[in-house]
């Protein structure tokens, strides 16, 4: 009876023995701690475990499930294992935290320069965070004196801060334009008026009432003069602005050095066929001249002819008395045409101009009377000066050959004053007579220029 007693004792230690082995757990070691924070948008790195039970190592028969969200909050890390056929599970916390702060963008610039007696209107800004998105209604704006301070918390109390500062200062100065040409011409004897200013500053608006005006110009005597505007803004900022003046004769007369001078001008070029051969023979002969251009003809011509030393002056555009004659607007418009393409191709504004007929011309009656009369006065304030001639080779009407345009041409000159020659670089009869024109002037000792500002006027009597 004792016997079976202890074998039965043995018997059941045994099987505690056993079950102990059996159901006793495995340790499981994590590495790092059991509860991590894992920043928000990162991806999670298994820091690394190991599993093992009475020395004998389970860690490769693991099998992990992960749990975590694209979202703030606490998610699992569950670690199982299967040991004689029980399961054992290990949790590990994760917590998904936003450490990042949010960005403030201004529109604009951080340092903003303003009038001084203006108030800055707020340009605008946004913000932006990784987590809430756009939390630009949650931006608390604040200013203490020229600092303006914008903050913005996220959800997770990351906060920012960012300044902009109003500086309140003008250093920009003030600027005058003047009503019509900034150098103007007169007549002798006649009377000066004033074409007029206007004056505007960034800070201060329309200042024209400001502007202050020295100088003088003394109508009966000729000269040049110097008329200067000044104006200061409220910040003291001063601009300044002159016009030129000049009182000329409108005397026909030349002076002793233009005596005998030759002007070879050419209108309603160019053309190509007749005025590259002028070109050739104005370079081979050595002789300036001066081409009275149109909106005609190769751009080419015109940049040889400007390159080549020769003057580059306005005609008109379209040579369409009924456009260019029907007002004053029309005539500039088409002036200002054939000026742009000028300056566009030479990189100089030429001032020298001929009317399309003439001034004297009668044609313009028909479309608007009494428009030489205005436009003769009117050019020479804006600061051009017209050229008409005093000696016609008639290449546009009756000398038909080359032998009529020379003849015409050589019959009228004369020693005792400038000889002011109009043709037409379009005609081949003119083409074909220069030639002989230029060694006509050579040998009978007469001399060569082209128009320049200075040269003195050739006007005709105004007709209309």
């Amino acid at each position: 009876m004792k016997k079976k007693y202890v074998i039965g004792i043995i018997v059941i230690s045994l099987l505690i023995i056993l079950a102990t082995v059996i159901f006793w757990p495995p340790k499981f070691s994590l590495n790092k701690n059991e509860t991590l924070e894992l920043d928000y948008g990162t991806k999670y790195q298994e820091p690394g475990f190991k599993v093992t039970k009475f020395g004998r190592d389970y860690t490769k028969d693991v099998k992990i499930e992960n749990q975590i969200k694209n979202k703030l909050g606490t998610y699992s890390i569950i670690y199982k294992v299967k040991i004689n056929g029980i399961t054992y599970k290990k949790i590990r916390k994760i917590k998904v935290v936003d450490h990042e702060k949010p960005t403030i963008t201004l529109t604009g610039q951080s340092n903003i320069t303003i009038c001084p007696l203006s108030e800055y209107q707020e340009e605008g800004y946004k913000a932006t965070d990784n987590y809430d998105g756009d939390i630009t209604d949650k931006v608390k704006v604040t200013q203490k004196e020229n600092i303006i301070t914008y903050t913005v918390k996220d959800s997770s109390g990351n906060e920012t801060k960012i300044t902009r500062k109003i500086v309140k200062e003008d250093k920009n100065a003030p600027q005058i334009t003047l009503k019509g040409s900034s150098t103007q011409t007169i007549y002798l004897g006649a009377s000066w008026k004033e074409p007029g200013y206007s004056a505007t500053d960034n800070c201060n608006g329309d200042i024209t009432n400001n502007v202050k005006i020295s100088g003088t110009v003394n109508t009966n005597k000729l000269g040049t003069y110097k008329i200067t505007y000044t104006v200061n803004d409220s910040s003291g900022n001063t601009a300044s602005k002159e016009r030129t003046v000049k009182v000329i004769s409108k005397s026909t007369s030349t002076t002793s050095n233009q005596k005998g001078v030759i002007y070879l001008t050419f209108d309603d070029g160019p053309k190509e066929g007749t005025t590259n051969v002028i070109l050739d023979i104005l370079k081979e002969e050595n002789v300036p001249a001066t081409f009275f251009v149109t909106n005609n003809g190769p751009d080419s011509l015109i940049k040889r002819a400007y390159n080549e030393g020769h003057t580059i002056a306005l005609h008109t555009a379209s040579h369409n008395y009924a456009t260019v004659y029907s007002s004053v607007t029309n005539y500039y418009n088409d002036l200002l045409s054939v000026q742009n393409r000028v300056k566009r191709i030479t990189g100089q504004e030429s001032k020298i101009i001929r009317f399309p007929g003439g001034s004297s011309n009668t044609v313009s009656k028909k479309y608007s009377k009494g428009i030489m009369s205005t436009l003769t006065k009117d050019v020479l304030n804006k600061g051009y000066r017209y050229y008409d001639w005093n000696i016609d080779s008639d290449d546009a009407g009756g000398a038909t050959s080359s032998s009529k345009v020379y003849n015409n041409v050589i019959k009228s000159l004369s020693k005792n004053r400038a000889n002011m020659v109009l043709m037409h670089d379009i005609k081949n009869q003119t083409k074909d007579a220069i030639r002989n024109i230029i060694k006509y002037g050579k040998q009978n000792g007469y001399t060569f220029a082209k128009i320049t500002m200075s040269t003195p006027m050739i006007v005709h009597s105004v007709n209309n």
